[in-house]
């Protein structure tokens, strides 16, 4: 299997066809995502494009493109490789137990990997405690009349054999929608990790899931699935699978490259950090940090602080900026 090569760049900077083995199959692949996404990823340029304040990963074919955040195009390109990941685990975008910290200290770390692991994970956890069943309705031929008789649909599919009746009935089973939504993501990270240290954990993980429907998930599927008691168990495992599965893109460009994402615009994610940290310093005071809040302002519009903290009768406005200072640090 061949090895998926990979290509480091910075927000902001420019990348050229030709360049790292980035070609002309990549370059519209890109593209056409962006144009899927309001051109807010890139900028076209001749030949080539460039990168905006998004941050992560996109893998196309067997090209890696990792996008990482840096401040200033004068500082130490070394210096932020790891700061994306950092700020991921401080945002509570990313499981510190499921990556281990000799993962964190490797220099060309792949971001999918790391996302990937932590699902496939969380799926080893739920197929050793077992899966739930639920009940589902099954509309098919049986040797035995159970449930509803679909009586149009029995006379025209068992003229001749009388012994099937075609009925409606309820199957308690594994192949529902929780199930086909983490099999769903789980096909995804089988196409991207070929030729990767988790490729093996992957085909042990697939063994070991039962038999489901395969189908193609809907964003109105995702949106609308709603977790009880019994199944708050799948929380985590439901979360990485909703990542996975919608930021990937079969087929974007020619029908035959196939591309995964991770993106994440660097102003939020320096934002949320910011606030987190503030809160952790905070905690146990009597100074109360929040963030995002809206007040009215001049008739429909309202404005929207990055972050407010307060104190007493006193309220302090801040607003977070990812950019170079004096002291060539990024801060607030």
């Amino acid at each position: 299997m061949k090895a998926t090569k990979t290509i480091s760049v910075f927000e902001h900077q420019r990348l050229y066809v030709g360049q790292s083995g980035f070609n002309q199959v990549h370059l519209d692949a890109l593209l056409k995502l962006n144009e899927l996404h309001q051109n807010k990823y890139f900028e076209p340029i001749s030949k080539g494009l460039k990168f905006n304040q998004y941050v992560g990963i996109i893998q196309v074919g067997g090209l890696a493109i990792q996008i990482h955040p840096k401040a200033d195009k004068e500082d130490e390109d070394n210096r932020w490789k790891n700061v994306l990941l950092k700020m991921l685990k401080a945002c509570g975008k990313l499981n510190v137990q499921s990556t281990g910290v000799a993962n964190v200290k490797r220099q060309h770390l792949n971001l999918l990997e790391v996302y990937f692991e932590q699902y496939l994970l969380e799926l080893d956890v739920l197929l050793r405690k077992g899966l739930i069943k639920q009940y589902r309705k099954q509309t098919k031929n049986t040797k035995a009349l159970k449930g509803k008789l679909e009586f149009t649909s029995h006379i025209q599919k068992n003229a001749i054999h009388k012994e099937r009746f075609f009925t409606t009935h309820q199957v308690y089973d594994t192949n529902h929608l929780l199930h086909q939504i983490l099999y769903k993501a789980l096909t995804i990270v089988d196409q991207f990790t070929k030729g990767t240290r988790l490729y093996d954990f992957t085909k042990r993980v697939a063994l070991n899931f039962p038999k489901v429907k395969y189908q193609n998930i809907t964003l109105q599927q995702l949106h609308r699935l709603q977790l009880n008691r019994k199944t708050q168990g799948y929380q985590q495992a439901l979360e990485l699978a909703r990542l996975i599965i919608l930021n990937y893109s079969p087929d974007i460009a020619t029908g035959k490259e196939k591309m995964v994402s991770l993106l994440f615009d660097m102003n939020e994610l320096w934002e949320i950090y910011i606030l987190k940290q503030l809160q952790k310093t905070c905690e146990g005071t009597d100074v109360e940090v929040s963030g995002q809040e809206s007040k009215s302002f001049w008739g429909y519009n309202s404005l929207r602080p990055d972050i407010v903290i307060r104190k007493g009768d006193k309220a302090y406005v801040i607003d977070t900026k990812w950019k170079k200072t004096k002291n060539n640090t990024a801060s607030v």
